[in-house]
């Protein structure tokens, strides 16, 4: 297969993870939230190992056979917190009540999946939710529009985080596929969350489970979006005349895409994680993705 085809599917599979959140959203009976914090542990796991064990190391390597190791190092450095500043500038730009990483009661999201379900009156979810999730709860208003509008904006913020995101699993799927489908199914599991994120606030603004999925899986396009013009970019701009990107640039690339992968990691993950779980279900996860990672990296040798 072409592997920028294999690298752009992916890309795709990761990014309809959201539809699978919004689906789980409207079929479960309850949500696992002990599930949830697992999967994002461990999704932040599989990232940071292969960030700072792989990726970082596979741009160092590029640029140190372009630039030498000593100005090599440097460059791969100043990639990595590069890649660091941009996702914090997208994570500035995005409303902090729009957070897509925030975190539903049960409350709120039971009348999804159970039509004869009231709708909850979301101040009292408010003032009684557990106080591990109380930092995670959003604060609805009653009236639709609010709602609405608070839908767009998950939908909106996720979208912009899609596309740094794309970015690094295309990237790393098109140097090598058996690591892009780690940071692929890393990717996925956080992007479940996301799905769910977008789909509370939509359906109770509309009534509507079809325009709430919609919103939640669109939202989740922008990762193989955001990879297609990643890719045109740096072939119209860089390409060789054989259509390959030069090495220092993949090294670079890399560089940045592994402080991306941390910044979501310590930034969003974890403590999305921890809100989720109890006791030791967020180390659990992520020590248990870092060692899935480890023997997919030993194994693919």
């Amino acid at each position: 297969m072409n592997p920028v085809w294999m690298a752009m599917g992916l890309t795709l599979f990761a990014g309809m993870a959201t539809g699978v959140g919004s689906i789980i959203a409207f079929t479960a009976q309850r949500t696992n939230y002990r599930f949830l914090s697992v999967a994002t542990g461990f999704s932040a796991g599989v990232m940071l190992y292969v960030s700072f064990v792989e990726i970082f190391f596979k741009g160092a390597q590029a640029l140190a056979e372009r630039y030498g190791a000593y100005w090599g190092n440097w460059i791969n450095a100043g990639s990595f917190f590069g890649g660091m500043l941009l996702i914090g500038l997208i994570d500035n730009l995005i409303p902090a009540a729009e957070n897509p990483h925030e975190t539903h009661a049960e409350e709120e999201t039971r009348p999804l999946h159970d039509p004869s379900a009231p709708l909850p009156d979301f101040d009292a979810v408010d003032a009684t939710v557990p106080k591990e999730r109380e930092l995670g709860v959003h604060d609805h208003a009653h009236h639709h529009h609010k709602l609405m509008r608070m839908g767009l904006f998950t939908a909106l913020a996720i979208t912009i985080h899609n596309f740094p995101e794309g970015i690094a699993t295309f990237l790393a799927a098109l140097h090598d596929p058996g690591l892009g489908l780690a940071i692929a199914v890393a990717i996925a599991l956080h992007n479940i969350p996301e799905g769910i994120s977008v789909s509370v606030p939509i359906f109770y603004a509309t009534g509507n489970r079809h325009k709430a999925f919609l919103y939640s899986f669109l939202s989740g396009l922008a990762e193989p979006v955001g990879a297609g013009i990643a890719y045109l970019a740096l072939r119209l701009f860089w390409g060789g005349s054989n259509g390959g990107i030069p090495p220092q640039v993949m090294g670079i690339l890399f560089g940045g895409v592994a402080g991306i992968m941390v910044y979501i990691s310590v930034d969003e993950l974890l403590p999305t994680s921890r809100a989720y779980g109890k006791g030791h279900d967020s180390l659990l996860g992520l020590v248990g993705g870092m060692v899935v990672m480890a023997l997919s990296l030993l194994l693919m040798q």
